[in-house]
């Protein structure tokens, strides 16, 4: 696809974003996503946070993918850091012309200039389909994931 670029996300990129994560939480409705004023001032956060970056796969200006890498400084494996990825999502209607590839790789040409020694990522274990796209993308499932959620 000729006319889709990678990058940074912008602040215009905040409706399209927000339209994307409430398709990461169709399957958990009443989960509150950040109102537009707060997700703003997050927004400029991000921006400024060097260890963060967040993409946007931009097709004509439109974002319809993205994905949030957070590089995390370490003490183990030389002081290598490591990488943390989560929010991956392709718009549905540009699901299956290579925006989610085109996202990974840029998350993992980011993370090898920051010098990290893995990635890192979690995907639902009824994602089976993502499961898929990670393990093509040379994603090896190695552990069992565990959380807490420390609010309601």
């Amino acid at each position: 696809m000729d006319n889709l670029r990678i990058r940074p996300v912008e602040t215009s990129d905040l409706p399209g974003l927000l339209d994307m994560y409430r398709q990461l939480g169709e399957d958990a409705p009443g989960v509150p996503h950040a109102d537009p004023g707060e997700a703003l001032r997050i927004i400029a956060r991000i921006q400024i946070n060097r260890s963060r970056h967040l993409l946007v796969a931009d097709v004509d200006g439109r974002p319809v993918g993205t994905a949030d890498l957070l590089v995390v400084d370490n003490l183990t494996h030389f002081g290598q850091s490591w990488g943390i990825v989560d929010n991956v999502i392709v718009d549905a209607p540009w699901r299956g012309f290579g925006v989610g590839r085109a996202l990974l790789t840029e998350v993992v040409a980011r993370a090898r200039a920051a010098n990290c020694y893995k990635i890192q990522l979690m995907a639902r274990n009824d994602l089976v389909e993502a499961h898929r796209f990670f393990d093509g993308l040379g994603f090896e499932r190695f552990a069992a994931g565990f959380r807490l959620y420390l609010t309601e």
